[in-house]
């Protein structure tokens, strides 16, 4: 039989050996909150006022800001680098220059990463990149957005190939996540070299003016290539990315206005791509009907008008969020609500350009509607354009195969889709901006709208060329023939009675209907063919 010892201690020994322990542990509890308060110091007090001196909020600022009010929990507080060359393992600090963690955002759960310049300029080494990958690799298992904010010199020269590595291993996470859960990329200092490709793989990129940028080289190794003087503003700043590149989707004048625009964002976006759209409660006044619109389009078809007054009478009061605002303005994208219910909005913009399609706009619309269809949002379509842009720099740059990509994104959309045209719908154009021959659901016209393979004038230049040609008066024959293809073509009635259009509506009744259509489709299910994936036309 085993034989048990058993210690028995008198009151007053216990209470002794108690407080013996409990100042063992009060002394191991002020160690771990001297180490927090390091290691919330990041790189130094010193620093941090150096952050802000240059008008930036710290890593932990930035959170607290983003997140709802006592809802951070940090992961990795305590990693510190491997490194022990350079003079590196002489100094390490607790967290390696990167705070990781979850939270919440108005009450819903996200992953977060934001970057410490404080420590070793923000740069990315082993360890660092590994917190990264923890966060993103939580947020797939548990399907919520994944949020970064970038404030990096780029790859920690000391560690060499490790630290490449590490990026190498946030960008195949970036690609796995991509379709899965939202990314959403601010970049509030620089960010160079390697560092620019994670935020290029993810769904938006947002920007801050005059203390961010973004390029693959900067301007000294830009001079000794090209010998062209550059500053990083000029290069890869804000405003840069916003109008000329469109790599950003947002410039933003400071953090605060950032950070306020990734949480609208994301209140338009679902959890993961198994979440349906959000929506906000709604009650209907009854009358949904909105007069105005009846006085939007110009008598002159050549006139101009902004989209933007037709997409803010249709939808909820002061809901539209445009993305990409400053690029590619011929074409308008954002997201809206309608009815309280979250949707992606994609429409010409006959105040520029006409409303043409080219090939900025192509590309910044496909990729808008790729980003709906990964993650459940309706599409609506606002059409009126009059064709592709003609030119020797469209083709040379490839017009075909970029227009091809909106036309691709269109087709490859299983959520519900539904059109207006507005005004004009003329050649390949009205095939690609979402007819039902690609697979629209609902498609409505308003009374103006004109569908046909081109304008009037050059139609009928082409088809009554030689009777033109014969007439004692050109002009008033070409005038008269013009008239005589309006008539017949330039209306939308031919295609409503082929089917292509389901109804030609007044425009006040645009918002009823639109609300019954997308009522009607909430519980669309559609199907691709069984593939491993297309090959879009990059």
């Amino acid at each position: 039989m085993a034989t048990h010892y058993f210690i028995i201690l008198t009151k007053s020994k216990q209470r002794k050996y108690n407080r013996h322990i409990l100042y063992r542990m009060k002394n191991k509890i002020k160690e771990l909150e001297a180490k927090i308060a390091e290691a919330q110091l990041g790189g130094g007090q010193k620093r941090i006022d150096s952050q802000h001196k240059k008008g930036k909020l710290t890593a932990r600022e930035r959170i607290h800001f983003l997140m709802d009010e006592g809802s951070f929990e940090e992961i990795g507080m305590m990693v510190t680098h491997r490194s022990t060359q350079f003079g590196l393992e002489r100094e390490k600090y607790l967290g390696d220059g990167v705070v990781t963690g979850y939270g919440t955002i108005n009450g819903r759960m996200v992953y977060v990463f934001s970057q410490d310049f404080t420590v070793f300029g923000g740069s990315l080494s082993e360890t660092f990149a590994e917190k990264i990958c923890k966060v993103m690799d939580l947020a797939m298992k548990n399907g919520a957005p994944v949020i970064g904010l970038n404030d990096s010199g780029g790859a920690r020269i000391q560690e060499g190939v490790v630290s490449l590595g590490g990026y190498a291993d946030i960008f195949y996470r970036n690609t796995l996540a991509s379709g899965v859960v939202p990314q959403l990329s601010a970049i509030m200092g620089p960010c160079a070299g390697g560092a620019v490709y994670s935020p290029a793989i993810t769904d938006f990129i947002m920007m801050v003016e005059n203390t961010s940028y973004m390029f693959v080289t900067g301007p000294n190794v830009v001079k000794t290539v090209t010998h062209e003087e550059v500053t990083s503003e000029e290069l890869g700043g804000a405003s840069t990315h916003s109008t000329k590149s469109g790599v950003t989707h947002f410039s933003c004048a400071n953090e605060i206005e950032c950070i306020n625009n990734i949480k609208a964002l994301l209140s338009y976006m679902p959890q993961n791509c198994e979440d349906s759209a959000p929506s906000v409660p709604y009650e209907s006044n009854g009358n949904e009907k909105r007069p105005g619109l009846n006085a939007l389009i110009p008598e002159n078809p050549n006139q101009p008008y902004d989209m933007r007054d037709v997409i803010n009478g249709v939808i909820d009061t002061d809901t539209f969020l445009e993305v990409h605002k400053n690029f590619a303005e011929n074409i308008v994208v954002g997201f809206a609500r309608l009815a309280g219910k979250s949707i992606g909005i994609v429409a010409n913009q006959p105040a520029f350009l006409a409303g043409v399609l080219d090939i900025n706009s192509s590309t910044k619309a496909a990729r808008f509607v790729r980003f709906c269809d990964s993650f459940n949002i309706p599409l609506l379509v606002f059409e009126d354009v009059p064709g592709f842009l003609p030119g020797t720099d469209q083709e040379w740059h490839g017009i075909i195969t970029n227009g091809a990509k909106l036309l691709y994104a269109f087709c490859e959309a299983t959520v519900p889709r539904v059109t207006v045209i507005t005004r004009k719908a003329y050649g390949g154009a009205y095939d690609v901006m979402n007819s039902k021959h690609i697979g629209a659901d609902m498609n409505y016209a308003w009374p103006s709208a004109e569908i046909a393979v081109m304008g009037a004038k050059g139609a009928a230049e082409i088809i009554f060329k030689a009777e033109i040609a014969e007439a004692k008066d050109p002009v008033a024959k070409l005038a008269e023939k013009e008239k005589e293809y309006i008539e017949h073509f330039a209306n939308p009635y031919r295609a409503a009675e082929r089917g292509y259009v389901d109804e030609v509506i007044k425009p006040e009744d645009t918002r009823e209907k639109l609300i019954k259509a997308f009522g009607m489709l909430k519980n669309k299910v559609a199907k691709l063919p069984k593939k491993k994936h297309g090959n879009i036309p990059l």
